[in-house]
């Protein structure tokens, strides 16, 4: 999955995959954490999590921008507000609102850019969860909403936790319901649904003082429109499934205190569309209240069954050779679906000026190119995609 893809269907390709994943308020069960955009590291509340903890107050701000062909593509200001409240000993309200004022130029059907492609668009979301917490867990509901002009989508999720008697086993169950109205603003009349369900049951196990793994697997099944009504002719599949195993492992080093991690996820569907991903990162204290992160994620995946590569032409729409002589029943040239390799740098910075306050900084370098398909040459004809987003967050305990 390109970094700039998301779960909808429009022209911009919104970067809330990147936006949710950040370390802020990483609740959203369903999310595009969950369908590979960016894997969130695995977090102590994993193996049993607890309501002793303050309550908090963060905003900031995601900066994202992309080029493709030496031409700026994409751009996104995403700024976002969160709230961390405990209820009581056993209760805690979490909730977060953003709003992405995205612009630029989308790949028309594969990377062929013109000017028409060119939209200004923006984008309110927010995220809302209660939990409760006891003696062997916790158990937790939570909602979602995102809005913008061609695009509304609603999200309801569980989620159930069961400690081991000695906390050093954590098993989670995450089951999620997503519906979405999907329309365009090139063809007026478009009105049409999904439906997508999600689960997610994961095991984290403390081996030993200093390892910590945990192992999931996911599946995803979705019903209704899945085409993209600005990369004509695109026709896909009205149903969806999808699974996921990950794996992670991670493990302290006492003597640097450092915290090494790694990950690895396979993810295959019904597209005929599979990847690997497998990522890197050390967590190093440099000193009391200043920690850094860099990390490296490496990403394959294979091109839909029903991917081509298209033939350009200043006359009609480059369907491939033959496409009319049979029955065609899906088509699409859309370059998230193809096949290409895909590398992420990253380097997160999280400083404590005072025991109350927290600072949140973070910078990635993405690069995407058909040659660095593990397996194969990857699509023909899919110019290099390179993108960077910046994070940056306050937080403040109380």
């Amino acid at each position: 999955m390109a970094v700039t893809e998301r779960s909808g269907a429009g022209r911009k390709g919104s970067v809330l995959a990147a936006a949710l994943c950040l370390p802020v308020v990483p609740f959203a069960a369903g999310n595009a954490c969950a369908q590979g955009a960016i894997d969130p590291p695995m977090r102590a509340a994993d193996a049993g999590e607890t309501g002793a903890e303050p309550a908090q107050l963060s905003l900031g701000v995601l900066r994202y921008a992309d080029r493709q062909l030496g031409l700026d593509r994409v751009r996104v200001s995403s700024p976002y507000l969160a709230l961390n409240l405990p209820l009581g000993a056993q209760w805690r309200f979490e909730a977060k609102a953003l709003a992405d004022a995205v612009s630029g130029a989308s790949p028309r059907y594969h990377t062929a850019i013109s000017g028409a492609s060119a939209f200004r668009e923006d984008r309110r979301a927010g995220e809302i969860r209660v939990t409760r917490h006891h003696a062997h867990g916790s158990w937790a509901l939570g909602a979602a909403a995102s809005d913008e002009n061609d695009f509304h989508s609603r999200t309801v999720s569980g989620r159930v936790v069961w400690d081991s008697e000695d906390r050093n086993r954590s098993t989670n169950a995450v089951l999620a319901l997503t519906r979405d109205r999907i329309g365009s603003v090139d063809v007026p009349g478009l009105k049409e649904h999904r439906q997508t369900w999600a689960a997610e049951l994961g095991l984290t196990q403390a081996l030993t003082r200093e390892d910590l793994v945990q192992a999931s697997v996911g599946l995803v099944r979705a019903t209704g429109y899945m085409s993209d009504p600005y990369k004509g002719p695109d026709l896909r599949p009205r149903e969806r499934q999808q699974a996921h195993v990950l794996v992670r492992w991670n493990h302290h080093v006492e003597a640097w205190d450092t915290s090494l991690r790694a990950h690895y996820r396979r993810h295959g569907d019904s597209f005929g569309s599979h990847s690997h991903t497998l990522g890197l990162e050390a967590a190093i204290e440099l000193r009391r209240g200043l920690s850094v992160t860099p990390s490296l994620r490496l990403y394959s995946q294979d091109a839909a069954r029903f991917y081509y590569d298209p033939v350009y032409a200043y006359q009609g729409v480059p369907y491939p050779p033959g496409y009319f002589q049979g029955s065609p029943v899906s088509i699409t040239a859309d370059q998230r679906l193809a096949a290409f390799g895909a590398a992420t740098l990253g380097l997160d910075v999280r400083w404590d000026p005072r025991p109350a306050w927290r600072i949140d900084a973070g910078f990635y370098r993405y690069e995407q190119r058909t040659a660095w398909h593990w397996r194969t040459p990857g699509s023909r004809g899919l110019a290099p995609l390179r993108a960077r987003w910046l994070h940056l967050g306050l937080t403040r305990s109380f």
